[in-house]
């Protein structure tokens, strides 16, 4: 099946926005740079880009007859915050696992930011004890099992939405926007910079941008990957899978290239969540240029990325940049004893 003919429940409000952000781009002194503003794209939850996944997802769900979402993240988790505002829009019920992903002190981090909204919206919140990965967890096949023996019928949603057949097709689905959008603004970006976690965002944008070239006559642009993680080798594996199962999903007709996956390291850390001198940089300097709101565990991490490659010419003067922000701004309520 081509891209355009899988079933798709529109969660968002349409194409997300692009705009430049100029005086960013005049501080840095190097390419220009724009802003796609997943964390805007939604009337669900405040949305984000997980959001976006679920629009493939749900036509699935509702197929298949389920009445429950089950899914998995951290305490903070952006995504299970979206999957208990689409099953609260939808008249399901949600299931959510939130496992201690990040060591993080503040005395008010599992009850606040994004933790605070999902119970506020219904769902079943459990905490777990188990840390950080991006694996299949013991304690959502819990929770999957726990609702088939209350009599109801779940849904499994992967952490992310990423290890899922259809988990890249928001975002394929996403650079056949930023073409169309593209065309209207008159401009091309030659480059694009995303965070890189459990995968499926950036390999859906890998998979499209691929589509657009081979099947639509589009050029050639750079999706670069930021690792947030601190599981560099994990995250690579995991995005090159994703977007080569994507990839074949689409018919994009051709194998992704080993060139085609970038996946960077040298901005998430020691430990995934816990930001760091450069995270803090980069939230500060976009907050107080922009005014544009960035979260200390993926946007701080990418986005200090994207600052370090701009300045050190790794991103060409000459070049259109486009930033995929992907929202995450609830969890800083998380972080209140940094960021005061």
């Amino acid at each position: 099946m081509a891209l355009a003919d899988f079933p798709r429940h529109q969660l968002t409000f349409g194409p997300s926005p692009v705009h430049p952000v100029n005086r960013l781009s005049d501080h840095l002194g190097g390419g220009r740079i724009w802003m796609k503003r997943e964390d805007v794209n939604s009337g669900l939850a405040f949305g984000g880009n997980k959001t976006r996944k679920l629009e493939y997802l749900v036509p699935d769900a509702l197929a298949q007859g389920a009445d429950t979402l089950v899914s998995i993240g951290g305490v903070q988790s952006n995504h299970t915050r979206q999957v208990a505002a689409v099953a609260a829009h939808l008249g399901m019920k949600a299931v959510l696992v939130q496992e201690h992903w990040v060591d993080w002190p503040d005395a008010v981090n599992d009850r606040v930011g994004n933790i605070l909204l999902s119970r506020l919206m219904g769902a079943d919140v459990r905490l777990s004890p188990a840390g950080f990965s991006i694996g299949f967890r013991d304690s959502w096949k819990q929770a999957i099992a726990d609702v088939e023996a209350a009599g109801g019928t779940p849904y499994a949603i992967p952490a992310g939405a990423s290890d899922h057949r259809l988990g890249g097709l928001g975002f394929a689905n996403w650079a056949h926007e930023v073409a169309a959008q593209e065309d209207s603004l008159g401009v091309f970006f030659d480059t694009i910079v995303v965070c890189s976690v459990t995968g499926s965002t950036h390999a859906g944008m890998i998979a499209g941008f691929a589509d657009l070239e081979q099947n639509f006559g589009g050029r050639p642009r750079r999706v670069i990957g930021i690792d947030a993680s601190a599981k560099i080798d994990e995250t690579r594996d995991q995005v090159a899978r994703i977007a080569r199962n994507t990839a074949a999903l689409i018919e994009l007709g051709r194998d992704l290239r080993d060139d085609e996956i970038t996946v960077l390291e040298g901005w998430a850390g020691d430990e995934y969540g816990i930001p760091v001198e450069s995270t803090d940089e980069a939230m500060r300097l976009t907050g107080r240029l922009e005014g544009v709101i960035l979260d200390p565990v993926y946007e701080g991490k990418s986005m200090a990325g994207l600052i370090s490659l701009v300045t050190d010419g790794e991103i060409p003067r000459d070049s259109n940049v486009l930033y995929a922000h992907l929202g995450g701004q609830p969890a800083i309520n998380a972080y209140s004893g940094r960021y005061h």
